[in-house]
C-alpha cells in the first residue's frame, strides 16, 4: 500500500488538503482525486455563483443572449438636446473608420446614432451589426434597494413568516422523532419491527399523493390560512426517525441501565442521557428539515390565502405575472432567501458529516 506523505507543517487541515499517495510527486491516484473534486466543487458551486451575480444584473443585462457570466452595464453620455442620457456604441462607419457614438432610436435592423461631443454634425444611420454596445462591470445594487422599497413591510412580514415556520417545526420535528427514535432503539416490545417497516414504508408515498387529504385536515381543523396549518402536518418525518434511531443503536445500553438503578426516571435518561449523545444526529435530522422547511412551497401555496401570512418562497411567486417577470428582483430575492440556509450550514456543519457516518454503525 502507498504511503501518504502529508505536509509537516503539523496544521490537520492543511495536511489534508495536501495529501497524496505519492512520496515526491503525484501519481495517477492523486491526479483523479483532485481532479474528481475540482469537477464536483464546479457542479455544485457554479449554479450558486450564477445566481449571486445575476442577482446584481439589471433587467436588460439579464434578457441579452448569449447571457454574460459578469453583470454589464451600458456606458451612457448625455447629450445636448436630450432629456435622457443615450447609451454609447463602438460604431464601424461605411468608410471602414471608427467612432464612438449615442444611440437616439433604432428602427429595424438600423440605428440612428449621434456624436455625443458634437452633435451639431448631425445625426449618422449605422446597420445594427456595425455597432457594439460599450460596457463596464457593474454592480446593480438597486435591485436590491428596489426590492426593499417594493415590498416596504410585507418583506419583514414574509421574512417572520418563514422563520417562524422553520423554527417551530424544527424544533417539534426533532422532539417527535428523537422520542419515536428512542423507543424504537431502545424498548424491546411486540411489533417494534413492523413500526419501523411502517415507517420507513411512508417513504415511498409521494408527497403529492397526500396533498388533498392533508389539506381535509387541515380545513376541518380550521387552520386554513394559519401558520400552524403548514407546521403540524410535516412535524414528524420517516427520514428522521430512521436517522436518529440507528444512531442511538450506537449508544451502549449499560448506560441506561446504570441511569435506571440510579432511579432515573425514563424521561430523564432521554433528555439527559440519550439526547446530549445523539447531538450530532440531531444537527443532521436539523438541517434536513431546516432545508425543507425554508424551501417548502406546495403546501404553503395551498394552506396559506392570505398575503399577510405568505412566507419568502411564495413572496417570490409574486414577482411573475401573467405578462412580465421581473428576474431582477426575483434573483436578488433568491439570495437573499438562500442566506439564512447557508448560515445554518456553517453553523452545524461540524456535526453532518459525523452525524451521517455514524447512523450506520451499530
Amino acid at each position: 500500500m502507498a504511503d501518504v506523505a502529508l505536509s509537516k507543517s503539523g496544521a490537520p487541515m492543511r495536511g489534508l488538503l495536501f495529501a497524496r499517495r505519492g512520496r515526491n510527486r503525484l501519481d495517477v491516484a492523486d491526479w483523479l482525486t483532485y481532479g474528481f473534486l475540482v469537477l464536483g466543487l464546479l457542479i455544485m458551486f457554479t449554479p450558486v455563483a450564477w445566481v449571486v451575480l445575476s442577482s446584481f444584473k439589471t433587467q436588460a443585462n439579464l434578457q441579452e443572449f448569449p447571457p454574460s457570466i459578469l453583470p454589464y452595464s451600458s456606458e451612457t453620455a448625455v447629450v445636448e438636446g436630450f432629456d435622457q442620457p443615450l447609451p454609447l456604441f463602438d460604431v464601424t462607419l461605411k468608410d471602414g473608420t471608427k467612432a464612438r457614438l449615442a444611440q437616439i432610436r433604432r428602427v429595424g435592423r438600423n440605428a440612428q446614432m449621434i456624436n455625443p461631443h458634437n452633435p451639431g454634425a448631425g445625426r449618422v444611420t449605422v446597420a445594427v451589426t456595425d455597432a457594439v454596445p460599450v460596457r463596464k462591470v457593474r454592480l446593480a445594487t438597486e435591485n436590491y434597494t428596489n426590492l426593499v422599497a417594493s415590498s416596504g413591510q410585507a418583506m419583514g412580514r414574509y421574512v417572520y413568516n418563514s422563520f417562524f415556520i422553520t423554527t417551530v417545526a424544527t424544533i417539534i420535528t426533532l422532539v417527535m422523532n428523537s422520542m419515536a427514535a428512542f423507543a424504537l432503539s431502545k424498548y424491546r416490545f411486540a411489533g417494534s419491527s413492523v413500526a419501523l417497516i411502517s415507517i420507513l414504508s411512508t417513504l415511498m408515498i409521494p408527497a403529492t399523493v397526500v396533498l388533498v387529504p392533508t389539506y381535509l385536515i387541515v380545513a376541518e381543523l380550521g387552520l386554513v390560512g394559519n401558520l400552524w396549518g403548514v407546521i403540524l402536518p410535516t412535524v414528524a418525518t420517516p427520514t428522521g426517525v430512521f436517522l436518529l434511531r440507528q444512531y442511538m443503536l450506537t449508544i451502549p445500553d449499560e448506560l441506561i441501565e446504570a441511569a435506571r438503578m440510579d432511579h432515573a426516571s425514563e424521561w430523564r435518561i432521554f433528555w439527559r442521557i440519550v439526547l446530549p449523545l445523539s447531538s450530532p444526529a440531531l444537527a443532521v435530522v436539523a438541517i434536513f428539515s431546516i432545508l425543507s422547511r425554508w424551501n417548502d412551497f406546495l403546501l404553503p401555496l395551498i394552506v396559506l390565502n392570505r398575503r399577510e401570512v405568505y412566507t419568502l418562497q411564495l413572496a417570490l411567486n409574486s414577482f411573475q405575472s401573467e405578462f412580465e417577470v421581473r428576474y431582477d428582483l426575483m434573483l436578488a430575492m433568491t439570495t437573499l432567501t438562500a442566506l439564512p440556509l447557508a448560515c445554518a450550514f456553517i453553523f452545524l456543519q461540524r456535526y453532518i458529516t459525523t452525524g451521517i457516518a455514524s447512523t450506520g454503525i451499530k
